[in-house]
């Protein structure tokens, strides 16, 4: 069935290119999976790994993170449909549900955490090449690689999507390959300290397990809002059902063997810093600077799809930036937010309190455009309507600002959970106010409220 993504040749004079619906779709199963595996080997899910020490068993540790990964999964499906049938980015996507001012807010909300993980892997990411080059050639100079390092992923953006395409197409069986060896040697070198380590944890299947799967929800909350962003340079012929098996097949392996590292080096060594471990672990220098590189190289195909695509759209849609203009700027706000402080050996657990305080935000906004998309608009929408900043859309719908208001404020009593919490309050909200409020009456076009 074909779908109207044509936008009106007056609209489109006055949308930047890269905002319109996708003309040319670039991604097909391989790349879009091999793009999802390359985005989702994070460092932040060692940190993740690292913090679930005394809490749980392994095993509980691996179904917590299996479920995660599986509601990620769900989540990029429900989102991502709608940019995958128009061909629409997030931004434009959420001006159904928060209008075209409306949506600064949850773009904010999206493009914040994008930045300080941005941030945080390219300190990491530096810190091991940096490794490298004290191996090598007795070169020491961190903030130096950290400033090259950051712009080298800045200029790999502004390529856009097909440079990301060839990037996680090349990287992904040197990723696998990779983590699977790091798996192996953590696991015959710390064997013994592990089982010491783990043999009086009885672990929780209680409140402990659930926040861990939050925990590990929580670092790909920010992506599930933004799938369109994605799913838009899918061919057309693939399905939810096939991109859900395509998420699932990229996010768990990579999340398991990252999370199982990040688990079993701390255990058995303390240490919460994958780059001093493994520059100490193997005794080959050359494999000791592959294993670095690998570090760093996983923090460049995560940040450019993850951590740079999201906030520089956001970008571009609130204040009218090209998209090289806008990568640059992401970069350097980045670097604002001070990276090498959040890598410091005492940053798992505050790390892993970021990540539910900012779900607590994610998941209303989630809630919002489910019901707005699936409930009231039975996934139909008008592209013009969406380009037209002057149409039905305009301004701000304060039904869907109250719903994620409410639902952060409920997320929030029970932190731990808070993603999960705050599906219900916003969702229904949103509902309940969208036919209530007078403000969001123009919001009701195309929607089962339009003639009620």
């Amino acid at each position: 069935m074909q779908h109207n993504t044509q936008l009106n040749p007056e609209l489109a004079k006055e949308v930047n290119v890269d905002l319109q619906p996708t003309k040319e779709r670039i991604m097909d199963n391989f790349s879009y999976w091999a793009s999802f595996l390359g985005g989702c080997v994070s460092i932040g899910t060692f940190s993740m790994g690292a913090s679930l020490i005394g809490a749980l068993t392994v095993t509980q540790a691996i179904l917590a993170m299996a479920i995660g990964c599986i509601v990620i999964a769900i989540g990029l499906v429900l989102i991502g449909n709608g940019g995958h049938k128009y061909g629409i980015p997030f931004p434009v996507q959420l001006r159904s549900s928060f209008g075209t001012t409306g949506v600064k807010i949850p773009g904010i909300l999206r493009g914040v955490p994008a930045i300080v993980w941005f941030g945080f892997q390219s300190w990491v990411g530096a810190g091991a090449i940096n490794m490298c080059l004290k191996l090598l050639f007795g070169f020491d100079n961190l903030p130096v690689v950290y400033v090259a390092f950051t712009a080298l992923q800045v200029a790999l953006s502004i390529n856009g999507f097909k440079g990301i395409k060839w990037l996680e197409n090349v990287s992904c069986v040197f990723l696998i390959g990779i983590l699977a060896y790091m798996l192996y040697v953590v696991n015959t070198k710390f064997s013994v300290e592990i089982g010491d380590r783990f043999a009086n944890i009885e672990g929780s299947w209680g409140m402990p397990f659930w926040a861990a799967t939050t925990a590990f929800l929580g670092i790909y909350s920010t992506m599930i809002l933004n799938a369109s962003d994605y799913s838009r340079h899918v061919k057309e012929k693939t399905g939810p059902v096939a991109t859900g098996v395509i998420y699932v097949l990229s996010i768990l392996p990579v999340t398991l063997f990252m999370g199982l590292i990040g688990l079993l080096v701390t255990a058995a060594t303390g240490n919460s810093d994958p780059i001093e471990v493994f520059a100490t672990a193997m005794d080959n220098k050359f494999l000791t600077v592959i294993t670095l590189l690998f570090i760093a190289f996983a923090q460049v195909t995560t940040n450019v799809l993850n951590n740079i695509v999201p906030p520089a759209y956001i970008l571009m849609d609130s204040f009218k930036m090209k998209w090289s203009h806008a990568t640059i700027l992401v970069g350097v706000l980045s670097m604002c937010m001070m990276p090498w402080k959040l890598v410091t050996a005492e940053s798992a657990d505050g790390l892993s309190l970021f990540i539910k305080i900012y779900s607590a935000f994610l998941g209303p906004i989630f809630a919002v455009m489910v019901v707005d998309y699936y409930i009231l608009r039975k996934r139909t929408l008008n592209v013009n309507d969406l380009y037209n900043k002057e149409g039905v859309f305009k301004g701000i719908n304060w039904a869907a600002i109250i719903a994620i208001a409410i639902g952060s404020l409920c997320s929030l009593i029970v932190v731990d959970l808070s993603w999960y919490v705050s599906l219900i309050p916003s969702g229904l909200s949103y509902y309940i106010l969208m036919k209530s409020l007078k403000s969001s009456e123009s919001f009701h076009k195309g929607t089962i409220l339009e003639n009620q």
